[in-house]
């Protein structure tokens, strides 16, 4: 597969796992493999009561913290679908929702450099 291929792929299983498990799928989804990272982000994937909820401080605390436990427990299956798309050992996975702009970005760290495989 090439790199926008990979990249499609990994948005595609991502999107279909934040619908599974946290309930609900981004409006727009945009994955970069960049050497040893794999950055998602997600646009539009809060809905319309958390939005609500995120316009207080003690909301925006609530969302996240639910946001980031539910994260948590499905960590391990979102790692075992990217590992199908692409055959990595992942070092570390990363989560961050923004209650602003409605984001959620994802960082993965594997353990090599994937842009070199593109090249051959």
């Amino acid at each position: 597969m090439t790199k926008g291929q990979i990249e499609a792929k990994l948005s595609e299983v991502v999107s279909r796992f934040e619908i599974e498990f946290m309930g609900r799928g981004p409006k727009q989804i945009k994955t970069v493999v960049m050497q040893d990272l794999i950055i998602i982000r997600l646009m539009g994937f809060l809905s319309q009561s958390e939005q609500k909820l995120a316009e207080n401080p003690q909301g925006v605390e609530l969302l996240k913290k639910v946001r980031s436990t539910l994260f948590e427990n499905a960590r391990e299956f979102l790692e075992g679908v990217i590992k199908q798309v692409i055959d990595v050992n992942i070092i570390s996975t990363h989560s961050d929702v923004s209650t602003k702009t409605g984001e959620k970005i994802i960082v993965i760290t594997v353990d090599r450099n994937l842009e070199e495989q593109f090249n051959k």
